[in-house]
């Protein structure tokens, strides 16, 4: 079977906006993964996932820590670093000072930095894919 040149042609120029098509569906994940308490600290270890075609140099979330009460307990930045596109990455904080039976929620407020080769910053925005195996929410 044939395809006419004007077929080929057209199915040439859909194809990067059938790329951009599929990207608008990409987002950041983020899972609260775990809650460790230390000697004098809590850490807190997330999972990363950039589902955008476009890895990501730097990545930091500007972060608000509730108590079990729904007080903030504190503002914070998480630096997540580098983060490629596709496989999962971990990423752990340790936080002194704070019990980590005494977090309710996690607010990711907004990102702080969000940079790479050609990245548009409102990736970082949203949507985000938020989630927790933990007993405290992420919420963002």
């Amino acid at each position: 079977m044939r395809l006419r040149p004007s077929v080929l042609i057209a199915a040439m120029m859909l194809a990067p906006l059938a790329a951009k098509a599929d990207d608008t569906q990409a987002q950041i994940e983020l899972e609260l993964n775990a809650l460790d308490p230390g000697e004098g600290s809590c850490r807190l270890t997330f999972v990363v996932v950039n589902s955008h075609e476009t890895p990501l140099d730097k990545l930091v979330y500007e972060t608000v820590l509730f108590d079990a009460s729904g007080r903030v307990e504190r503002l914070t930045l998480f630096d997540f670093g580098a983060v490629p596109s596709g496989p999962p990455r971990v990423r752990q904080f340790d936080i002194p000072g704070l019990d980590c039976g005494n977090i309710g929620r996690v607010l990711i407020n907004g990102p702080s930095a969000c940079d790479g080769a050609g990245v548009d910053p409102m990736i970082c925005t949203g949507p985000l894919k938020l989630g927790s195996r933990t007993d405290a929410e992420l919420i963002g």
